[in-house]
């Protein structure tokens, strides 16, 4: 479990008890069908049941929390179609963030993807997968500020949490050495200004999860639902 939550007094107590919920559910530190406490929480961050209240109604909506009338607040499985649905989104959004990037990017944008590559090279040789899959989202992030469009990086947050909930809870399975050579193709094609083939690799890489996702929900079916 993360380490005890430090509140800002400055910033709404009900927004930084979702934000650490959320976090903690996408790392998978809360699993599906875990039950959650509002007096355990509130008394973790030291606040009244209220904003602890508040932070689940906006994790319901999310869809990573649920109501069970008479039993209380509980973990949602992961959902199969968010997934897919959230895999589609990105692979449009991100095969043309590529196309922008292709013409413009520049030796010092080329610099920090390099930068990315080598980094995730030293988590896959640590072993280090938690720290692969913060990276490699980092990787992802990186090449829409370089596109100028981190707004839109922002946007697919909201959309992908339940592919996130995904790739922490199977991290340990992940191929780290073949995601590290999908992403160096990427940034060779970009380097080279091939926008067809940095298309080509990002497409192949983000459908991964459509290799992937058919053999984890078999191992933990109670984890996941359609």
């Amino acid at each position: 479990m993360t380490a005890q939550p430090i509140l800002d007094f400055t910033v709404s107590s009900a927004v930084q008890v979702y934000d650490w919920l959320r976090a903690a559910i996408l790392r998978g530190e809360f699993m599906p069908g875990d039950r959650l406490s509002e007096s355990e929480i509130a008394s973790r961050f030291g606040v009244s049941r209220q904003p602890v209240r508040e932070a689940f109604i906006r994790l319901t909506s999310d869809g990573l929390a649920e109501v069970r009338p008479q039993r209380g607040t509980f973990i949602s499985q992961i959902s199969v179609s968010a997934v897919l649905s959230a895999r589609l989104i990105r692979e449009a959004v991100e095969t043309d963030l590529l196309r922008l990037l292709v013409a413009d990017i520049d030796q010092v944008g080329m610099a920090r993807l390099d930068i990315e590559i080598a980094e995730q090279r030293v988590a896959a040789d640590k072993g280090d997968a938690e720290g692969f899959v913060v990276l490699d989202d980092r990787f992802h992030r990186q090449i829409a500020i370089l596109a100028g469009q981190e707004g839109v990086w922002t946007i697919l947050e909201g959309l992908k949490s339940q592919m996130n909930r995904l790739r922490h809870i199977s991290a340990r399975t992940f191929d780290m050495q073949k995601l590290i050579a999908q992403h160096a193709e990427i940034v060779e094609a970009l380097r080279q200004r091939d926008a067809a083939q940095a298309e080509g690799a990002m497409r192949q890489h983000l459908r991964e999860v459509l290799n992937d996702l058919p053999e984890i929900t078999a191992a933990m079916p109670k984890l996941f639902k359609p």
